[in-house]
């Protein structure tokens, strides 16, 4: 089996050796200096950084700019790099760097307002974690970033963080996840991004355009909104036809509609369900009116809709046939009765069981045949 991770640290090594000279020499086999000083290379050079070094075996924590330092002109790190420096100003230093063979922590850097000094990263072999870093407001330092080949990008806690621009050469991820970044409004730096093995963002307070998300068609595994309270509408996701696993709506007070839904076909087709939880503001589900199967025949899927207080209707379900496992539709105050009894009758699977209760209790006429 070919190991992924080596053979893309051993292609960015190999560019940075074509890429990094002008393609001169000294005499003996060094590199010519060619910056604006006259000194003779010797890897601590007093002008700007070179990329000398080709790479730095092992784990490498950087908890002062002295360390950032230390690692001027290295174009790769065979293991793991953390960055927690809470006094660092930038990463100017690391310009050099295409790789990192292990986790890239950037983590607890107070005073860091940019990503600059990483503009020539490449590749992350294993998870991309960026966090607790309160004065950092975009991604822009990682404009050349196109692949993250552990489990996770994880960018938690970054208060002053106000979009992801900057993973813009992105196209895939195993799992992205965007939580309790304060001032975020938007994801416009994801637009490359076209599938993910698992997609949660949660408690992005300010969050209220999913445009950035327009290239994104599937999601091989759980799409998760959670308590994004300024979260209006899912008008970003119109490219979405399909989520293997869970599909998850839950505590999104300002969400007023999900059409941007619209093409969604299928979810949870090898496990998991839909779940439309305490979303106070959604009137209707019309954003589902192309879902035709929640889970696979008898096998998976689950229909879960409750709490959602000013839902009025649900008649945008009307293709939905298939429901593996079980329906829950309760609590929803606005929903008539007879439109979850006209659901159930639709369901040409059996799932089991079905609790329906304390929705708006209206009188069918003619009662449906599958009505609690």
């Amino acid at each position: 089996m070919i190991d992924v991770k080596n053979l893309l640290l051993g292609m960015a090594l190999t560019i940075v050796a074509a890429g990094c000279s002008d393609g001169s020499s000294n005499s003996d086999g060094g590199t010519t200096d060619t910056d604006t000083d006259t000194d003779t290379d010797t890897g601590t050079d007093t002008g700007p950084v070179e990329c000398t070094q080709v790479a730095y075996s092992g784990n490498f924590e950087i908890t002062t700019q002295a360390d950032v330092a230390t690692l001027a002109g290295y174009a790769a790190i065979t293991g793991d790099l953390t960055i927690k420096c809470p006094s660092c100003a930038d990463l100017n230093a690391l310009i050099c760097l295409t790789a990192v063979g292990g986790d890239l922590w950037i983590d607890g850097n107070a005073a860091l307002t940019n990503l600059d000094g990483l503009s020539a990263l490449i590749t992350v072999g294993e998870n991309l974690t960026i966090e607790f870093n309160d004065a950092l407001t975009d991604m822009g330092g990682l404009s050349a970033l196109t692949y993250v080949g552990g489990i996770m990008l994880a960018i938690y806690d970054n208060a002053a963080l106000t979009n992801m621009n900057g993973l813009s050469a992105l196209t895939e991820v195993r799992g992205l996840f965007i939580s309790r970044n304060d001032a975020l409004t938007k994801l416009d730096g994801l637009s490359a991004l076209t599938s993910t093995r698992g997609l949660l963002i949660s408690y992005n307070s300010a969050l209220n355009d999913l445009n950035g998300l327009s290239a994104l068609t599937e999601v091989n595994g759980d799409l998760a909104f959670y308590c994004n309270n300024a979260l209006t509408n899912l008008d970003g996701l119109g490219a979405l036809t399909g989520v293997d696993h869970d599909l998850e709506l839950i505590g999104n007070p300002a969400l007023a509609n999900i059409d941007g839904l619209g093409a969604l076909t299928s979810v949870a087709w090898s496990d998991g369900g839909l779940i439309i939880d305490n979303n106070n503001s959604l009137t209707d589900l019309d954003g589902l009116s192309a879902l035709t199967a929640v889970g696979m025949g008898e096998y998976s899927g689950y229909l879960s809709i409750t709490g959602n207080n000013s839902l009025a209707n649900i008649e945008g379900l009307s293709a939905l046939t298939t429901v593996g496992e079980y329906i829950d539709i309760y609590g929803n105050i606005a929903i008539p009765d007879c439109e979850v009894c006209d659901l159930l009758d639709q369901i040409t699977t059996s799932p089991s069981p079905i609790n329906v209760h304390d929705n708006l209790d209206d009188s069918c006429t003619p009662v449906p045949t599958n009505c609690p």
